[in-house]
Formats: C-alpha cells, sequence, structure tokens
C-alpha cells in the first residue's frame, strides 16, 4: 500500500547504543555503496560526517549565499528533491535516507545536472537534532514514511511526539513542517502527536483527502507529487496532508 522504504525512519540495529543518544556511533558498512559515496565528497556526508557542519550548512554550498535551509527527511533517490533544487536555486536543499545506493544514485543525478544547491546525506532521521543547530532549518519535509500497519510495529513509527519536539528545535519560527500520507491509521497517530506538542505549532493545512474534487490529479507531476502519490491517485487512495508552521 504505502512506500515500503523507511524514508530514514527505521531505528537502527547496529549497536546497543540508541540512535538518538549521543554516544551513538554508526558501524563500518560492507555495502559497495558506502564506498562509491566517497567518490561524490562534498554532495553526500555519511553517517557522522553529517553531524559536522552542524549549525553552518548553509556555508558548505558552493556557489552564491542560499536564502533559505530545505531539508527532505526520506528522499529515496531524490527524484523530488532535485527538482525542487533545480526550480529554486537561491534554495539549499538536502535530501536524507538511511540507504546507501539511493543516495548514491540521488547525488549522481545532481551532479548530473549540475545542481549547486543539492547535497545529500546518508543518515539516521532520529540523529536531526545532531546534525542541525536550533532554528538553523527553513523547511522539513516528510513525505509517505512507512506507515508500520501492524500494532506490534507501531513503535517503529517515525512520526512522534518526540520528533516533532525535535523538528521543531530545528527549525526557525515560522518555519514549515509538511508531512503528507496516504495511510488514515497513521494520520491519526499523527494527529495525536500534534496533539502533544500542540503549543509548538500552528497548523496552516490539514486535510485528508488533499486531491480530492481535483479532476486532473492524475495529471500532476514530479515534485507536485511524489513517485508513490502518483500511485494512490491513480488506486483512488486519499491522500492525508498536514502543514505545521514553527510557533516560537
Amino acid at each position: 500500500m504505502s512506500d515500503k522504504s523507511p524514508r530514514g525512519s527505521r531505528a537502527s540495529s547496529e549497536n546497543a547504543t540508541p540512535v538518538t543518544d549521543p554516544a551513538f556511533r554508526y558501524a563500518e558498512s560492507r555495502n559497495i555503496y558506502a564506498k562509491k559515496l566517497l567518490e561524490l565528497k562534498g554532495k553526500v556526508y555519511a553517517d557522522h560526517d553529517t553531524e559536522t557542519h552542524r549549525g553552518k550548512w548553509r556555508g558548505t554550498f558552493s556557489g552564491p549565499n542560499r536564502e533559505a535551509l530545505h531539508l527532505e527527511i526520506g528522499c529515496n533517490a531524490g527524484h523530488v528533491v532535485s527538482q525542487w533544487a533545480a526550480r529554486d536555486p537561491k534554495t539549499a536543499y538536502i535530501g536524507l535516507d538511511w540507504k546507501y545506493k539511493p543516495i548514491f544514485r540521488g547525488a549522481e543525478k545532481g551532479l548530473k545536472h549540475g545542481l549547486e544547491n543539492l547535497i545529500f546525506f546518508r543518515a539516521h532521521a532520529e540523529r536531526v537534532r545532531f546534525m542541525f543547530a536550533e532554528n538553523e532549518l527553513d523547511r522539513v519535509s516528510i513525505f509517505f514514511p512507512d506507515p508500520w500497519p501492524k500494532k506490534k510495529h507501531f513503535k517503529n513509527r517515525w512520526v512522534t511526539a518526540d520528533r516533532l519536539r525535535d523538528l521543531h528545535s530545528v527549525l526557525r519560527t515560522g518555519g514549515i513542517l509538511h508531512i503528507k500520507t496516504d495511510h488514515p491509521g497513521y494520520f491519526d497517530w499523527i494527529n495525536d502527536a500534534l496533539q502533544e506538542t500542540r503549543a509548538l505549532w500552528e497548523v496552516m493545512s490539514h486535510t485528508r483527502d488533499l486531491h480530492g474534487g481535483n479532476p486532473d490529479a492524475k495529471k500532476l507531476q514530479i515534485p507536485d507529487v511524489t513517485l508513490f502519490e502518483r500511485l494512490f491517485i491513480n488506486d483512488g487512495l486519499p491522500i492525508h496532508q498536514v502543514i505545521l508552521k514553527a510557533l516560537k
């Protein structure tokens, strides 16, 4: 039903230290694409390298200073974030995912198209507050995270009240958090998390049928929709969306 990619959401099993613990260390990987990422230094940051420029990420982009910094959590191979970057060269974009190969492919695409305002992170999204300083980001997007539909797996769902607090801390006041899912149960779960953190956010948009009433919804293209979103629309599945603005 939903995107089977964990979209940066799965907790690490690399060692016994929780991913959110400051003492957490990434294990060395034998994945062939872990080595390939080294070929794209400056376009890709992997593991603890994603935490080396905390508070200074805008300065790592080549070209002119960027007016804003946007993060897509669970970017897969960068289908959406790369087109955002192409459309908006004044903004810096970071695509984050935990899988090596998609990140490598996304960075290759960025290089091919000369996107100086786009870099990629291979890392666990649980460590977002170690990657970014307070108020560093202007926008965060999370599209179609794994819904973990079975009750025994609910603990693996990425969007929780604690994660919303972490994201609020790295967003500037007035910054935007954009979440979409096709799974109604997960949307209920997200709404419960929002109730716990309602003092942190202003709800800008909230809908259980984003494309309802749009006769041209099937004509929408990336980046206005994702690859999976196009499939969901064709299957007649409603898209649930919430857009939040960070309060002080």
